[in-house]
């Protein structure tokens, strides 16, 4: 009977109640938690990455500091450490020695490139050396303007050959060494010229500082996603998924006839042939006329250094002979020591780069056509030398088809 007058179903389920609240408070504290740590986590590891590779400041000191001493000079010098009208806005680095930054310079909007202090360089053999401030120890105080361009001179000899126009290479490189146009090149001019590594649309300089024009459309195609994304995507859609933000079909028309125009301009160009190592979409940009711009010239190297090195290269297969991302030539056997021909000419290069890139919204009355031509540029084989007159008839062919079909726009 004194069951009956309890009902103890009533306070059972209080219980339950309540035990169930508590786990779901306990759950959702756990993973509250697991949240703050994550995120904690990751804006560590954001701001320790950043402050590795964001080194500007100390580039700048380290720039401004031999200028004040009178080591360097450059057109850059006085914008840069006396009138501060030179910033360095938002950092792009990706290797900490090589510092790159967008910024402005007065009315000018570019990329400035400043090269840390014994950041190691590495030839074509991959051995690194390093680069300190003894950069800059030529030219010797006393040197001749005359014996300066013969430095330039035989420099210039030394990394592209014995050329007829080396003459007027020097100039044009001595006319950059003026940094304050004042029709004198003062010692602190030469060093800084000396020490300036190749850079295309150079805007200004100071020392192993350079500004470059800013070039508003790069890489040539491509999204970036976070890697925990990519890992999920397969590799096709990843593809496809690269064209989705490119620009209408006759501007991608000018631009990769850029390309076909630049691959023609460095074979066997004014001051002699070069070989492109990393022939891919973050290597180019496009400004808003659609020219193509080269964004990092550092893996076109010269053909004549590129053989001389490779041939001193020990091997056990092919691989081993493999500069930059593109550059492959064969592993002779019999030496254990790589060939100088490169498998793939330039060009067959740049058509796999397009192949995507062009074929992707193509005219249906000339696409077929392209695509016939694109392959058989891919399919190009052995150095450019060995097969001049099958690689200039179907780069003549490819810039004449997409060249027809944009001529009469005003894309053109």
């Amino acid at each position: 009977m004194a069951r009956g007058l309890f009902p103890w179903g009533f306070f059972r389920k209080p219980l339950y109640i309540q035990a169930r609240f508590s786990y779901l408070h306990m759950k959702y504290l756990f993973f509250s938690w697991l949240a703050v740590f994550v995120g904690s986590w990751i804006v560590y590891v954001e701001y320790s990455s950043y402050t590795e590779l964001c080194r500007g400041h100390e580039c700048k000191n380290s720039i401004c500091d031999k200028y004040k001493k009178g080591v360097i000079d450059g057109s850059a010098c006085s914008s840069l450490c006396e009138k501060q009208t030179l910033y360095l806005g938002k950092c792009l680095t990706a290797n900490p020695n090589s510092q790159v930054y967008s910024g402005s310079w007065g009315d000018l909007e570019g990329v400035i490139k400043c090269q840390m202090e014994e950041a190691p360089h590495y030839d074509l053999g991959g051995e690194p050396r390093k680069e300190t401030s003894a950069a800059f120890n030529k030219p010797t105080k006393g040197t001749s303007v005359e014996k300066f361009r013969e430095m330039i001179t035989d420099h210039l000899k030394a990394k592209v050959g014995d050329q007829a126009n080396l003459a007027d290479l020097a100039t044009q490189v001595l006319s950059i060494a003026d940094g304050n146009k004042d029709s004198h090149i003062s010692l602190p001019e030469a060093r800084s010229t000396w020490a300036l590594e190749h850079t295309p649309k150079l805007l200004g300089f100071c020392g192993d500082l350079y500004v470059m024009e800013k070039v508003p459309h790069s890489p040539l195609y491509g999204i970036s996603l976070p890697w925990i994304i990519e890992m999920w995507i397969p590799a096709g859609l990843r593809r496809s998924m690269d064209q989705w933000f490119t620009p209408s079909w006759p501007h991608k028309a000018k631009i990769s006839i850029g390309l076909l125009e630049l691959v023609e301009d460095i074979f066997h160009g004014t001051f002699g042939s070069f070989l492109m190592c990393d022939v891919s979409a973050t290597t180019f940009g496009y400004n808003d006329r659609h020219d193509l711009k080269v964004m990092d010239a550092r893996h076109i190297v010269p053909e004549a250094i590129f053989q001389e090195v490779i041939r001193q290269q020990r091997c056990d297969v092919d691989e081993d002979c493999l500069y930059g991302a593109d550059c492959l030539t064969s592993c002779d056997l019999t030496k254990h020591r790589c060939t100088t021909e490169v498998t793939r000419p330039n060009l067959a290069k740049a058509c796999d780069a397009l192949k995507d890139y062009i074929l992707r919204g193509a005219p249906s009355d000339m696409s077929e056509e392209l695509e016939k031509q694109l392959y058989a540029c891919i399919a190009l084989k052995g150095s450019a030398e060995q097969m001049e007159i099958e690689h200039s008839l179907i780069l003549n062919n490819l810039k004449t088809l997409l060249w027809k079909k944009i001529s009469h726009t005003k894309d053109s």
